[in-house]
């Protein structure tokens, strides 16, 4: 029998808020009649606030938030829900900001608010004549600095105070008595202060008083001098004496992004991570500053609290539900696997079973009857140091594997320990069963984890890895035959309607069974949608598993594959090749790889044996041919159908043996049916994307020019050794070496340039004639991102608005194609599996257009883009393992 609990809360699921506060945000009025009128709207406007959420999420995911959150808080220690630290360019979205914070407030959640300015800041001292000076990152402060920055502190409190208050919403400004400092440097930095006391009363009294206390950054010495005190620093002293549940940073990228793949890291365990992170090649500067920051102050504070990065308009999201939307940092534990309850500690485990199972909790299964259970088949116990969260995993050999146990603490759920468990269940096992009870108050987070499901008798069963309802039919019997599942889950469907409910035996009467199926992968933790039975699930081009060998895997564009990789929900990484590398693990993918040496010989072995269905050639130009050779001389004495590859470097992209793979220009039709595709070049893509709808109006003797700036990632990498001597790969060009400037090079006849005009001209209305492009590249001083200018002559007159008109016809219904009205920037840019263009521009003459794009050299500029060839080419959608929202 399978077994689940979610969580030992299992008391009040209504909405609480925090004891003892709420009533104070209601004006005491002398008549009591009075009175209880306007608690009563209180309540009524809570209630409506309360049902808005559930729009985020389920409605038990947002109580079960809203009841921890209000319960840390209590008349005596009124503090302890948030800090909310809000960011100098989140205050520029001072309308957004407000109503995140209404809301709080209206639910009855007081959290402690402190702001920066900086950017306000900036403008006024620069207006002023002023010219900002920075020692170490922070910023110098003389007499009129201070001035400066004293009125624009206390302007934008106040906005902040006025915004809130126009939306109903009290608040108190606190502009001064909290922070204690003393001179950082007083002859180096100036009126720079260290915080050396925090004054909790100002603070707690605001809240008792029904108002949300609004700070700033500015302290007092003791003999009364004002201080310039650095936000980000503020609000972890402020935090460390309050011990909030949550620490909230909020910015206007809305969390942290990965370096190499460019998307948002969802959740960041320091006890596991930290010291791995700190050696990434893309952790530098400002990066290493926060997370080094982030855990010397989760370090003084509880494990029960946690530090959130996110913008304004996702608070709510980020707060109130399981799936949060942007980066959760916290202490975490190391987690173990054990074989054996007795390698555990038997004493410790009998204790959660008894805390916490729901059969021993309802009495219908003594822990002793529990224990017997679980050891009747080989199993591993996962779990967290503290033992927030307890999982079992039964797998006897050559069996579905089957989570029999998932317990957790309100801990394990508050902090999303069990996200991390489960996790590291899904790296050791591909495919997965498990249930839960219909009343579980954690259910929305099965749903969410799941590819499928389907409810019997006040029971949900559910699984992920398996796409096909058969094969679920198939395994629901297997453990039927083998007593490891209730006969009352069979068959799989929709069960019988609620009017034949007393007709089906399993179920009693009003009971419904019903099926669900997922409609589209997405990452781990977001919400996904169902059908209402299995048959009207959409059914994928192919859903096979597949096997995949990558060879080059050292360079950023190598590390770039791998984690995309680690999200496809079919492909599998079964082989990657570094002569560096051999025989270290793989850092950054879903289930252990180790490097390993391939020669030719082994690569030609591998296709006659079948042991991978597709290749990609991550080599440097001129180094893939003799492994495409061993392929094909493989594939003439393989029984199978043949691999597919697709090689990276420029070396096929002339070749008419090959297919081009850019599908958003030349076609898929020629990429599904083809073995051998040829990546585009980065620049060349963006080059390529952002001349061909102008085709039409080239102006022959008047070829167009595009000018390139890519981030020194796109200039490769040499290697070298990690403190511990692991070979590690470093950029060939460094933003130092920079100088904080750019460097152009190859000047002319860029092998992008010839590689972009020479399949620009398959597109011309006379094929025969040949397209001419001018190229001129330059490096700069970011990590990864490419900036694409076009100036083109054009052989008629066009407007601006033509020409945009001309990019959404051309790439109309592309997911990975985005139109803005802007010049994009970097930030547009880094990071996005997408490319973007804008900003078009006509010359006053109407002859000549000047329009920017943009892509990430490491995604669509590489890794992106050799998925989408992947993808079709192994009869996958398209967009399989690519988030298309980017």
């Amino acid at each position: 029998m399978l077994a689940v609990a979610s969580s030992s809360l299992r008391a009040g699921r209504k909405a609480i808020v925090v004891g003892g506060q709420r009533q104070a945000a209601v004006h005491v009025i002398r008549k009591s009649g009075t009175r209880s009128l306007q608690q009563s709207v209180a309540q009524t406007d809570r209630d409506t606030i309360t049902r808005l959420l559930y729009s985020l999420g389920s409605k038990r995911e947002v109580e079960r938030h809203l009841r921890i959150f209000s319960s840390a808080s209590h008349p005596s220690q009124p503090a302890k829900f948030a800090v909310i630290k809000v960011g100098g360019a989140v205050l520029d979205q001072i309308d957004e900001l407000a109503l995140s914070l209404s809301f709080l407030y209206r639910v009855g959640l007081y959290p402690v608010v402190l702001h920066g300015g900086g950017p306000q800041l900036n403008e006024l001292i620069e207006r002023a004549g002023v010219v900002p000076d920075y020692i170490d990152g922070i910023r110098v402060t003389d007499t009129k600095t201070l001035q400066v920055a004293r009125r624009v502190f206390l302007e934008e409190n106040l906005k902040l105070v006025g915004a809130l208050e126009k939306l109903g919403t009290r608040a108190r400004p606190i502009t001064s008595g909290v922070f204690t400092a003393d001179y950082l440097d007083k002859d180096k930095y100036g009126l720079v202060g260290k915080i050396t006391k925090v004054d909790r009363r100002p603070v707690e009294a605001s809240i008792r008083a029904g108002a949300l206390p609004i700070l700033t950054s500015l302290a007092e010495s003791p003999d009364g001098q004002i201080l310039n005190v650095n936000a980000d620093i503020a609000a972890g002293e402020v935090a460390k004496e309050f011990e909030p549940m949550k620490i909230v940073f909020l910015n206007e990228k809305g969390g942290l992004f990965h370096g190499v793949t460019g998307e948002k890291i969802s959740v960041i365990n320091l006890d596991e991570e930290y010291d791995t992170l700190m050696k990434e090649p893309w952790v530098k500067f400002g990066t290493k500053l926060k997370l080094r920051e982030f855990k010397e102050l989760l370090d003084y504070l509880p494990r029960t609290s946690s530090v959130a990065v996110i913008s304004a308009s996702s608070l709510q999201k980020e707060l109130f539900t399981d799936s949060g939307a942007g980066t959760l940092i916290r202490r975490g534990y190391k987690l173990f696997k054990h074989d054996s309850i007795e390698s555990l500690g038997a004493d410790r485990f009998r204790q959660v079973i008894h805390d916490r199972d729901p059969e021993v909790i309802s009495g219908d299964q003594s822990v002793t009857e529990v224990l017997n259970s679980i050891q009747r088949t080989p199993f591993t116990i996962y779990g967290d140091e503290p033992m927030d969260v307890i999982a079992v995993v039964s797998h006897p050999e050559g069996e579905m594997p089957v989570m029999s146990k998932l317990l957790s603490s309100r801990s394990g759920i508050l902090n999303s320990v069990v996200d991390n468990v489960f996790n590291a269940i899904k790296k050791d096992h591909r495919k997965l069963f498990w249930t839960a009870q219909v009343d579980d108050e954690n259910r929305s987070w099965h749903f969410e984890r799941a590819d499928g499901s389907f409810t019997r008798a006040g029971k949900s069963l559910f699984w992920y890895g398996i796409q096909d309802v058969k094969e679920v039919e198939k395994v629901v019997r297997d453990f039927e035959a083998r007593g490891r599942i209730e006969r009352s889950y069979l068959p799989v469907g929709p069960g019988a309607p609620p009017h034949k409910a007393n007709a089906t035996a399993a179920a009693p009467a009003g009971t419904r069974a019903f099926s669900t199926w997922m409609r589209g992968k997405s990452m781990p933790g977001s919400s996904r949608g169902y059908a209402t039975s299995v048959a009207d699930a959409p059914t994928p081009v192919s859903t096979e598993i597949k096997r995949l060998g990558l060879i080059g895997a050292r360079g950023f564009t190598g590390q770039a594959l791998t984690n995309i990789l680690s999200n496809h929900p079919y492909l599998n990484l079964t082989h990657v090749s570094s002569r560096q590398l051999a025989g270290y693990p793989l850092t950054g993918y879903r289930t252990p790889v180790t490097y390993s040496n391939l020669s030719t010989e082994d690569v030609e072995r591998m296709e006659k044996d079948g042991e991978v269905d597709a290749w990609i050639m991550a080599l440097p130009n001129g180094a893939c041919k003799p492994f495409v050779d061993a392929v094909d001389r493989g594939s003439k004495a393989r029984s199978s159908e043949t691999s597919v590859i697709v090689d990276l470097s420029a070396d096929h992209r002339f070749e008419k043996e090959w297919v081009y793979g850019l599908p958003e220009l030349y076609g898929r039709s020629a990429i599904r049916a083809a073995k051998r595709i040829s990546n585009p070049g980065c620049y060349s893509t963006s080059a390529q994307m952002l001349i061909a709808p102008l085709l039409k109006y080239v102006k022959p003797s008047a070829w167009p020019t595009v000018f390139g700036l890519s981030g020194y990632s796109g200039a490769g990498t040499v290697s070298s050794n990690d403190p511990d001597g692991r070979p590690i790969s470093l950029p060939k060009v460094t933003p130092e070496s920079l100088g904080g400037g750019v460097r152009p090079y190859s000047l002319t006849d860029h092998i992008h340039e010839r590689e972009a005009a020479f399949h620009l001209s398959t597109m011309l209305a006379d094929p025969s004639s040949k397209m001419k492009l001018a190229f001129v590249p330059a490096v700069a001083p970011w990590f990864s991102g490419i900036i694409s200018t076009l100036s083109m002559p054009l052989s008629e007159q066009l407007t601006a608005r033509d020409v945009v008109s001309l990019y959404e016809q051309k790439y109309e219904g592309e997911k990975l194609v985005r139109i803005k009205k802007e010049v994009p920037t970097l930030a547009d840019i880094e990071g996005k599996h997408s490319w973007i263009v804008g900003g078009a521009q006509m010359h006053s003459e109407g002859d000549r257009v000047v329009v920017v794009g943009g892509l990430d050299n490491l995604l669509k500029g590489a890794a992106t883009q050799c998925l989408q060839n992947l993808n079709l080419a192994l009869g996958y959608d398209e967009f399989a393992g690519i988030p298309t929202s980017n």
